[in-house]
């Protein structure tokens, strides 16, 4: 029997929130049954990138990862600008030691870097000088590629990776995770949505 936790992903939610980064994450995710609840570090409206505001569903300190089947991180402004973001680098931390995934794309990298989660970790970003700024250890586990997953060591949750660039590469390493489509269905949609390739509608819609 599949729990709710099972079918629930949170995105972490703080002003400048990027927008464009997680828009195939999430809605794909909610068109293939996952309920997205956004986290944030209080209840007050944040304002994104584009100027949008989004009222948190919870805090984070309310987030357990035995709640969640995922964790999604943005980049903002704040990632570089200070610790004010590194409370939801922590809560990667815990969301990793429970074996529960997690998705950090663009600035969100260097906040995992920081805290120490990319040292043991394939892993990729916006460009190795950028993370190598962080003063982290991993920089012979960086990947140059689109997006990264590391499965994770045994007990350990599985880290998607991805650079501002590569909203759609980092959607589909997101579903290749969490097993939202089959491998032809994940690969058709990469093709319909990064390529434009028309025939791959076809593949998703089952024919």
């Amino acid at each position: 029997m599949t729990s709710s936790s099972d079918r629930t992903a949170h995105l972490a939610v703080y002003d400048t929130f990027a927008d464009w980064e997680t828009g195939h994450t999430t809605a794909h995710l909610a068109q293939n049954g996952y309920t997205v609840r956004t986290v944030g570090l209080t209840r007050k409206p944040v304002t994104t990138m584009g100027g949008l505001r989004i009222q948190p569903d919870l805090v984070l300190d309310e987030l357990r990862p035995q709640d969640s089947s995922l964790l999604i991180l943005t980049g903002a402004s704040g990632w570089d600008t200070g610790d004010g973001l590194a409370p939801f680098a922590r809560a990667a931390r815990g969301f990793l030691d429970a074996g529960v995934p997690v998705a950090a794309i663009c600035g969100a990298t260097a906040g995992l870097a920081r805290e120490g989660l990319l040292d043991d970790r394939a892993h990729t970003s916006a460009i190795s000088f950028y993370l190598a700024a962080t003063g982290y250890a991993g920089g012979a586990r960086y990947v140059d590629a689109d997006a990264v997953t590391d499965g994770g060591a045994a007990g350990g949750g599985g880290l998607v990776t991805a650079g501002p660039t590569e909203p759609v590469a980092f959607a589909r390493e997101v579903f290749g995770l969490l097993g939202v489509y089959d491998a032809k269905k994940l690969d058709a949609w990469y093709r319909l949505f990064h390529d434009s390739d028309a025939s791959a509608y076809e593949v998703l819609q089952g024919e």
